[in-house]
């Protein structure tokens, strides 16, 4: 059987390239015991993967040239010698950028069996896997979502950004969303369940605000840092919870100097908590996470939106288009059948 697979080829400039890639095919050997075989549905793309490319991000060993790109993805078992995993299991997982997978079921693969069926299986690495459960848990435990709360998020038509006007709505808070064109904020309000939206490149950003929150922010969900979070900053309410979940704005060009935040003191004039967090962290409640929104799906009060290419070869497209702000909803790309 033969596994196409892209491995790193040049370190990325501002812009990640296809000539940042090359695209590999190897023979796969034979599984051994305690050994399965994954083929790989869909694999997911996240900003920070363009760190692992240069330095680790600070989390995993910096990529050598000739590596494979990491990544998760979510797979169906169709060989093992494995006694937990079974043919036909569907897993989520560290896959890599490649169409099969060889996994032994350590704890370095972060495999997980799909529980839940009747939706897509791409669900798996968007709102029933990694980036639903950094909504839930962002906003609920760390943001610590309280009926009647006012909610601002950036981001938010992205992976992340895209759950949370319905999770807010679920527990009886509104949500109002960033977003970087009309057509996103439009579709911010008609379906991700948001209350309302700002086109943060056409309006003016801190006026909008100051009218869809008179009496300051409850919560603010960050997922761009910078700038924005400084304006955030300065419309915060007493007792506001400000969730630290992404700096994407940070990411483009490492060479430019980091934003210095003005308003921070604003975190201690008002009493406010500003907290970062680790999505792993939470491992051991994600099986409830998931369990709950893939309820709330069926029910019809979570509805989520992906963005899908199709083809392995489309990844560096895929990751290309969270830094071009293309991307609506989680970014996928479908890899084989």
């Amino acid at each position: 059987m033969i596994n196409r697979r892209l491995v790193l080829a040049a370190r990325p400039g501002d812009e990640i390239k296809k000539s940042d890639f090359l695209l590999e095919e190897v023979v796969l050997p034979p599984i051994k015991e305690g050994e399965f075989l994954l083929k790989v549905l869909f694999l997911s793309v996240a900003p920070v993967m363009k760190f692992y490319m240069l330095d680790g991000a600070g989390i995993e060993n910096p990529l050598q040239i000739g590596d494979l790109m990491r990544g998760r993805g979510v797979g169906e078992v169709i060989e093992s010698k494995h006694p937990d995993f079974q043919v036909g299991d569907i897993v989520q997982g560290k896959c890599g950028w490649q169409e099969y997978v060889i996994c032994d079921g350590s704890p370095y693969y972060m495999m997980y069996k799909v529980q839940q069926r009747g939706v897509p299986y791409s669900t798996a690495l968007g709102v029933l896997g990694m980036t639903g459960f950094t909504s839930y848990f962002g906003l609920y435990e760390v943001g610590e979502l309280k009926k009647g709360d006012q909610v601002l998020v950036s981001a938010a038509a992205g992976g992340v950004g895209s759950n949370l006007g319905h999770l807010a709505r679920i527990k009886g808070a509104e949500a109002i969303g960033l977003a970087s064109t009309d057509e996103k904020c439009k579709l911010l309000i008609e379906k991700l369940g948001y209350k309302g939206a700002i086109n943060y490149t056409t309006e003016d950003i801190s006026a909008r605000i100051d009218h869809f929150f008179p009496d300051g922010i409850n919560v603010y969900f960050d997922n761009v840092g910078g700038e924005m979070l400084d304006i955030a900053l300065s419309k915060l309410k007493t007792y506001s919870r400000v969730v630290c979940c992404g700096r994407i704005s940070e990411y483009k060009n490492r060479n430019k100097p980091q934003y210095q935040l003005k308003n921070w003191h604003k975190i201690g004039a008002t009493r406010s908590k500003m907290q970062g967090f680790f999505i792993y962290d939470f491992e051991p409640q994600f099986h409830l996470a998931e369990r709950e929104m893939a309820q709330w799906i069926k029910e019809g009060k979570l509805i989520y939106q992906e963005d899908v290419l199709d083809g392995l070869e489309k990844m560096p497209i895929a990751l290309n288009r969270l830094f071009t702000k293309k991307n609506v909803g989680k970014q996928v790309v479908k890899i084989l059948d």
